[in-house]
């Protein structure tokens, strides 16, 4: 039995497919720890796991306004803490829209994340705003967590990739087999 030339096209054109997403998978990930920002009255604290100690300092971090545009013209704070935990405080700090960025001793960025401070928050309780995990824009919309926020790893890449790539196989098998005559 003899196999037509278009079907091992086909065939060829949906391993691609299918390898494609592998491909794309080897490029490598960014994305640290990331850095967890509160607010507590008018005190705003950083914590980050990302940064190791190197020439006896873990980094900086700084809180800039709405109208800074870079680390430099921040508020900027060294980071203390040890190996498991750094952190940073900012205090009487009036109420507003800031960008807290955290720059390690190697001078990556851990973090970047935006916190607001409000007047009404000189309670007692702590107000703990989500972490974020890349260096975003300093001027970004605040609307809320995203997908693109967080890195999955390949592993779950890989699994996504497997998953579709099966389901364009098995759609293709499906079509085809629905596109033959049937003979009875």
């Amino acid at each position: 039995m003899r196999t037509p030339r278009p079907l091992l096209r086909r065939g060829l054109t949906a391993t691609a497919v299918v390898a494609l997403p592998f491909g794309l998978a080897a490029a490598p990930a960014a994305a640290g720890p990331g850095i967890s920002v509160s607010t507590s009255g008018s005190t705003v604290s950083v914590t980050t796991v990302a940064c190791a100690r190197l020439n006896g300092s873990y980094g900086n971090a700084s809180l800039l306004t709405s109208s800074q545009v870079n680390f430099a013209q921040g508020r900027q704070t060294a980071l203390a803490g040890s190996g498991a935990a750094q952190n940073a405080a900012w205090s009487n700090v009036s109420p507003g829209t800031y960008t807290v960025v955290v720059i390690c001793s190697n001078e990556t960025v851990a973090g970047t994340q935006a916190v607001v401070v409000s007047a009404a928050s000189a309670s007692a309780t702590p107000t703990v705003s989500a972490t974020s995990s890349s260096a975003s824009p300093a001027r970004g919309v605040m609307g809320g967590l995203g997908g693109a926020t967080r890195d999955y790893g390949r592993v779950t890449l890989l699994a996504g990739a497997a998953l579709v790539g099966s389901g364009v196989i098995a759609s293709g098998w499906y079509l085809r087999r629905r596109a033959r005559p049937h003979r009875f």
